[in-house]
C-alpha cells in the first residue's frame, strides 16, 4: 500500500512458495535480501525526490507547471497501472530473470533523464522509468519470499521494511543536499546515481541466485494491462493538459472513464484477470481501499505540493526542505510495527479512524499556521504529528486488507491495495495541480505556481493556494477515518 507500505510479491494463486525449488543457498541468503532493499529503495527514492528537485528542474528545462506534474504522474502512472502485470510476470517467466530485467530497464531510463535536454523527454524517460519500477517493485518481496523458509521470512520483511522507510526518509534529504551544492544541473546527478546501485544490485542477484523456473502455465492479462494504462494515462491527461486557471478536458475526461469501463467489464468477463473484482464484494475489504485511496490522496499532495512551496515561495534551499521527510517516515519506520499488533489486539478499525482522525488534524494544524512562514517552528512539528497518525494506519490498513480476503488471493489483494493508493497519488497530482494553478491567479498570482519569480505578491499567492489544498487534504483524511468507522470492523 503505497511506499510506505509493504508492496506485494506472492506466489501465484494457490501455488505454496516453499513447494518451488530454493532459489538460493542459505549463505546466499543475506545476498538477495540486499538485492532486494536496494531496488525497492531505487523505486521509492525517485517517487519521492522528485518533488524536492521540481522548482530546479524547472529552470532547468524550462518547464510549466502542468509539465511538472507529469514529471511525477509519468513516472507513477504506469507504476499504478503494470504494478500487478510486474508481479504476474515475474510467476511467468523466471523471477530474478524479470527482476533482473525490471532493475535494468529502470536504470537505463535513469540514466535517460539525467541527460534529458527538455521536458518532453524527460517525460518519456519518466515513463520508461516507471514501467521499470512496476516490474521491479512487486519483485523485490517476491524474491524474499522464495529465498527464505517460513520460519525466517518474517524476521527478513522485517529488515527489508525497516530498511525502504529508512531509504524513503533519507532519499529527499541526500536529494537536498546535492541539490543545495549550487551546481547547474546537480539534479541531474541524483538520477546518475542509480546506475552503479542498480548495476550492483543486478550483480547480486545473478550472481547468487541456483534456480529460477519459468512458469509456461502461468497466465497474463495483457489486455487488462493496456486497458488500464490507456484508461488511467487519458483521465490524468485531462485533468493536467488545459493549463492553469483552465478546467478538464471534458472529451479526454469522458473517453478515459470510458476506457475504465471496459476494463472493469473486461476483468469480470476473463478467467484469470489482473483485478478480481469479486474481492470487492467484501465490505471490508471495499472500505479499507477507500480509506487507502483518501488518505494517499491527501498525503500525495503534500508531498508533491510542500517542497514545491516552501522552495520557490518562502526561498528555503532543497536540503532544508527536505528535512520534513525525516519527521514524516521516522514515527512510520519506528512505530508501524507496535501499531499492527495493536490493531491484532483491538482491530483494525479504530486504529485506522483514530490515526485518520490524526492525520486530518496535522492537516489543520498545518493550514492555520502556514501563513506565518515559520518552517521549522511550524511546517515540522506539524509532519511529525502528521507522521505519527501514518503509523497508526499503516500496518491497520494492511491487517484490514488481508484479512478481508482469503488466505489464497492474499497477495493479489495486497496487490490491489498498493495500486489503490498508487492511484490515489496519480489523480491527486492531476486534480490539485489544475485546482492550485487556479487559486494561485485567483489570489494575484501574475507567473506560474511553483516557479522561481522575484514578482512582489507570488509567495503570497503560493502560500493562499497550498492552504486551500491542505483544507482538501484534511476533508480527504476525515472521510478516510469515515470509511474506517462504517466499514472496517474488527
Amino acid at each position: 500500500m503505497s511506499d510506505l507500505n509493504t508492496p506485494s510479491g506472492p506466489a501465484p494463486e494457490g501455488v505454496s512458495v516453499s513447494a518451488r525449488p530454493p532459489l538460493c543457498t542459505p549463505e546466499a541468503r543475506p545476498y538477495l535480501l540486499a538485492a532486494a532493499i536496494l531496488a525497492s529503495a531505487l523505486g521509492f527514492i525517485d517517487g519521492s525526490v522528485v518533488a524536492i528537485a521540481l522548482p530546479a528542474m524547472r529552470a532547468d528545462l524550462g518547464a510549466t507547471l502542468e509539465q511538472a506534474q507529469w514529471f511525477h504522474n509519468a513516472y507513477l502512472l504506469p507504476l499504478s497501472a503494470l504494478l500487478l502485470f510486474g508481479g504476474a510476470l515475474g510467476d511467468r517467466f523466471g523471477l530474478a530473470r524479470v527482476f533482473s530485467f525490471g532493475i535494468g530497464l529502470f536504470v537505463a531510463a535513469s540514466l535517460l533523464c539525467a541527460v534529458a535536454p527538455t521536458p518532453a523527454s524527460f517525460t518519456t524517460a519518466r515513463v520508461i522509468q516507471g514501467i521499470g519500477a512496476a516490474i521491479m517493485v512487486p519483485g523485490s518481496l517476491a524474491l524474499i519470499a522464495r529465498a527464505y523458509p517460513p520460519e525466517l521470512r518474517g524476521k527478513a520483511i522485517g529488515r527489508w521494511a525497516a530498511a525502504s522507510a529508512l531509504t524513503t526518509a533519507l532519499g529527499p534529504v541526500l536529494g537536498g543536499i546535492v541539490l543545495s551544492l549550487g551546481i547547474d544541473g546537480a539534479w541531474r546527478m541524483i538520477f546518475a546515481l542509480n546506475l552503479p546501485l542498480g548495476g550492483f544490485a543486478i550483480w547480486l542477484i545473478l550472481s547468487r541466485v541456483r534456480s529460477d523456473p519459468a512458469r509456461p502455465d502461468q497466465p497474463l492479462d495483457g489486455i487488462g494491462a493496456v486497458l488500464v494504462t490507456l484508461g488511467l494515462g487519458l483521465i490524468a491527461y485531462a485533468l493536467t493538459s488545459s493549463g492553469e486557471g483552465h478546467g478538464p478536458s471534458w472529451p479526454l475526461l469522458a473517453t478515459g472513464l470510458g476506457v475504465m469501463v471496459a476494463f472493469l467489464v473486461w476483468e469480470a468477463r476473463i478467467a484469470h484477470p489482473m483485478v478480481p473484482l469479486d474481492l470487492f464484494a467484501n465490505m471490508r475489504f471495499s472500505a479499507a481501499n477507500a480509506a487507502t485511496g483518501a488518505l494517499y490522496f491527501a498525503l500525495s499532495t503534500l508531498l508533491f505540493f510542500l517542497p514545491m512551496t516552501v522552495i520557490a515561495g518562502w526561498g528555503i534551499g532543497e536540503a532544508e526542505a527536505a528535512l520534513a521527510f525525516l519527521p514524516l517516515t521516522a514515527p512510520i519506520a519506528l512505530l508501524s510495527s507496535r501499531f499492527g499488533a495493536l490493531s491484532d489486539r483491538f482491530g483494525a478499525g479504530p486504529l485506522i479512524a483514530v490515526g485518520s482522525g490524526v492525520v486530518a488534524l496535522a492537516y489543520v494544524i498545518l493550514a492555520l499556521g502556514f501563513p506565518m512562514a515559520q518552517f521549522r517552528l511550524h511546517v515540522l512539528p506539524s509532519m511529525l504529528l502528521l507522521g505519527i497518525g501514518m503509523a497508526m494506519v499503516v500496518a491497520p490498513l494492511s491487517t484490514a486488507v488481508m484479512a478481508a480476503a482469503p488466505d489464497s488471493r492474499s497477495g493479489i489483494a495486497s496487490g490491489i491495495n498498493n495500486a489503490v493508493s498508487r492511484v490515489a497519488g496519480l489523480v491527486a497530482v492531476a486534480v490539485m495541480g489544475a485546482w492550485a494553478g487556479r487559486i494561485y491567479l485567483g489570489a494575484g498570482g501574475t507567473e506560474s505556481f511553483g516557479a522561481f519569480s522575484q514578482v512582489a505578491g507570488h509567495g503570497a499567492a503560493m502560500d493562499v493556494a497550498f492552504v486551500m489544498l491542505l483544507w482538501t487534504c484534511a476533508g480527504m483524511a476525515s472521510l478516510s477515518a469515515l470509511l474506517a468507522l462504517v466499514g472496517v470492523r474488527r
